[in-house]
């Protein structure tokens, strides 16, 4: 079955109140467990390849993974998509990878008419390649990869900024700050996100889809697993589901996840090692690893409301 464009999956979900997750994904291990969890519970998904994806696997390994995954799994609705695409050089590239079907340009950290310019350059190039583009508007705090916004600096998007940034690119899709953190350590205290935001963004932007970064649960039951078994991350918090699940019934149709996915494979391998340190087949627990994922996965199809939502 080819790849799906965005642009169907996202119309779906912003009528049906649902979202769509968008996995990052780095390895054989990682893409079987999202397909399996995905074709089992008949969900559409898109899966992420950032930069460091990228430099970590090669772009023609990931792209033969993913056609493998198609080739087992014929009847998936399933979008490749570029995340946080640091430049134009770097997102051209992937518009002409015939394994992506749209590529995330984030500019956020530059000022306004920068992040406009640079976004409508990728946008042209994208939409006359039969690709489509997300662009962020807005800074979250926390870490993911090369990007860094210290609390200090970062700020929630402006329904004007948004207005005026949409009609000028003419993006696909938002990425908003909405009071989401990357990482595995997003609040210091109880998250509150700004749902007054999302829904006057979704007013405002009159049917554009939104998309939610920063979106991992970061689940209590994976943090103490690694901490059990050696691991240290105190006082790791993330976004209650239950705000993610009411953040789609306002307009954002793409919810990113990424630290989750690190948690179940880390929380996973810690535990194995630990009470099978004969064990040296590694067969054995990247087996597991990818169980574990495939789980992970098939419970946030739940959250997302997006189980029984694929095309075919």
């Amino acid at each position: 079955m080819p790849l799906a464009t965005t642009t169907k999956m996202f119309e779906k979900a912003y009528k049906g109140g649902y979202a769509v997750g968008a996995f990052n994904v780095n390895n054989m291990e990682v893409i079987q467990g999202v397909l399996n969890a995905v074709a089992e519970k008949k969900a559409p998904c898109i899966l992420q390849i950032s930069k460091g994806a990228l430099d970590y696997a090669g772009m023609i390994y990931l792209r033969k993974i993913v056609e493998a995954g198609l080739e087992e799994h014929s009847d998936l609705e399933l979008s490749v998509h570029l995340d946080h695409g640091p430049d134009f050089e770097l997102a051209k590239q992937c518009v002409d990878n015939p394994i992506f079907t749209s590529v995330m340009i984030d500019c956020s950290h530059l000022p306004l008419e920068e992040n406009i310019a640079l976004t409508k350059q990728v946008v042209e190039y994208a939409h006359a390649g039969g690709k489509v583009v997300e662009a962020e508007l807005g800074r979250l705090g926390g870490i993911e990869e090369h990007v860094q916004v210290s609390e200090r600096d970062a700020f929630l998007t402006d329904p004007d900024e948004a207005e005026r940034f949409v009609a000028e690119t003419n993006v696909d899709s938002l990425a908003v700050a909405i009071g989401t953190s990357h990482g595995a350590y997003k609040f210091k205290e109880t998250p509150v996100l700004a749902m007054d935001l999302i829904q006057e963004l979704t007013k405002r932007l009159d049917g554009l889809p939104l998309v939610m970064h920063g979106s991992s649960s970061v689940p209590q039951e994976l943090v103490q697993l690694c901490n059990k078994y050696g691991g240290n991350l105190p006082n790791a918090m993330g976004v209650p589901e239950d705000m993610i699940a009411e953040a789609a019934q306002y307009g954002i149709c793409k919810v990113n996840i990424d630290t989750d996915i690190r948690l179940a494979v880390t929380a996973k391998l810690r535990e194995f090692f630990h009470l099978k340190p004969e064990v040296f087949d590694y067969r054995k627990y990247l087996g597991q690893v990818r169980e574990s994922i495939k789980e992970m996965v098939m419970h946030k199809i739940d959250v997302l409301g997006c189980g029984g939502m694929a095309e075919g």
